[in-house]
C-alpha cells in the first residue's frame, strides 16, 4: 500500500513541496522511504495526489504528479458532539470517529466532565485532536479532514443552535426510543454523547428544548468513549455506507 500523508496547505500539479516535519520524519525515519519512492498526498480539499519523493534531508521533498478525484466520504453527515472524557480517551474517540466517517467533532464540557484545563492548554489539546483527525484520514483513506472545533460549555453549544434541522440525538441509557424506531434523516445528524457519569436531568431537559431526542443503544450501558462510536457505526450501517452494496 502506498503511504499517504496529509499536507495542510494547497497542492498544485507539478509542484515540489516539503512534507510537514512530523510527516517527513515518519516517511524517512519510520517507513525508510527514499528518493524515487511513491507516496500519496492530500490537502483536505478533496481528491489526492500521486507523488514521488525527490529529496531526503531534514524532511522529505516530494514532487507532485497526477491528481486523482477519489473520495470515500459517506452520504451521512454526522456531527459528533462529545462531552469531554477523562485522560486521553478523547484521542481514541477522535481517531475512531474519523475512521467511521464522522463529518465534524464538537467537544463540549458537561456538568460531570472530569477534565478541566486552562484556555491555553485546551487550545493545545484541540490542535492535538485535529492532528489526530488528519492522521486518521491518512490511515483510512479519507481525503477530507473532519474539523475538531474548539471546546464549548454545553449550555453555550445548545444556545448557539438554530432551528432544528435533520435529526438531533442524545444518547441516554434510560431513553425509551431505540435506533430502529427512528425515521430516515432528512438532513444532517447531531449526535450528543455524555461524560463518564452521564447527563444530569437539567442537561437532558435543556437538550430536549432545542430539539434533541433521547436515544438508547440496547440493554447495556456503554462507556462514554464507546457509546458515540457504537452509535456512529449503527447509523452508518442503517443509513450510511457501512452496510455495503
Amino acid at each position: 500500500m502506498i503511504p499517504r500523508f496529509h499536507c495542510p496547505f494547497p497542492l498544485s500539479p507539478g509542484a515540489q513541496v516539503d512534507l510537514p516535519e512530523a510527516a517527513g520524519h515518519h516517511a524517512l525515519k519510520v517507513l525508510r522511504l527514499r528518493p524515487g519512492d511513491a507516496v500519496m498526498l492530500f490537502d483536505g480539499q478533496g481528491g489526492e495526489w500521486q507523488a514521488e519523493i525527490v529529496g531526503a534531508g531534514r524532511t522529505a521533498r516530494v514532487a507532485l504528479r497526477a491528481h486523482l478525484a477519489r473520495e470515500c466520504e459517506t452520504p451521512l453527515h454526522v456531527t459528533l458532539v462529545q462531552a469531554l472524557p477523562a485522560g486521553d480517551k478523547m484521542d481514541w474517540v477522535v481517531e475512531k470517529a474519523v475512521e467511521l466517517g464522522v463529518a465534524a467533532i464538537q467537544p463540549v464540557a458537561a456538568q460531570r466532565s472530569v477534565i478541566r484545563l486552562s484556555a491555553e492548554r485546551m487550545a493545545r489539546r484541540v490542535a492535538h485532536w485535529n492532528a489526530i483527525a488528519a492522521a486518521a484520514c491518512a490511515q483510512c483513506g479519507r481525503n477530507r479532514v473532519p474539523p475538531v472545533a474548539a471546546v464549548l460549555d454545553l449550555p453555550r453549544y445548545l444556545g448557539g443552535l438554530g432551528a432544528a434541522d435533520g435529526i438531533r440525538l442524545m444518547l441516554a441509557p434510560q431513553a425509551a426510543t431505540g435506533l430502529a424506531s427512528l425515521p430516515p434523516p432528512n438532513g444532517a445528524i447531531r449526535l450528543l454523547v455524555g461524560p463518564e457519569s452521564g447527563w444530569t436531568d437539567d442537561e437532558i431537559q435543556a437538550a430536549q428544548l432545542v430539539g434533541f431526542r433521547t436515544l438508547r443503544l440496547g440493554p447495556r450501558v456503554l462507556r462514554c468513549e464507546t457509546a458515540g462510536l457504537a452509535a456512529l457505526a449503527a447509523l452508518q450501517t442503517r443509513w450510511g455506507d457501512l452496510a455495503g452494496e
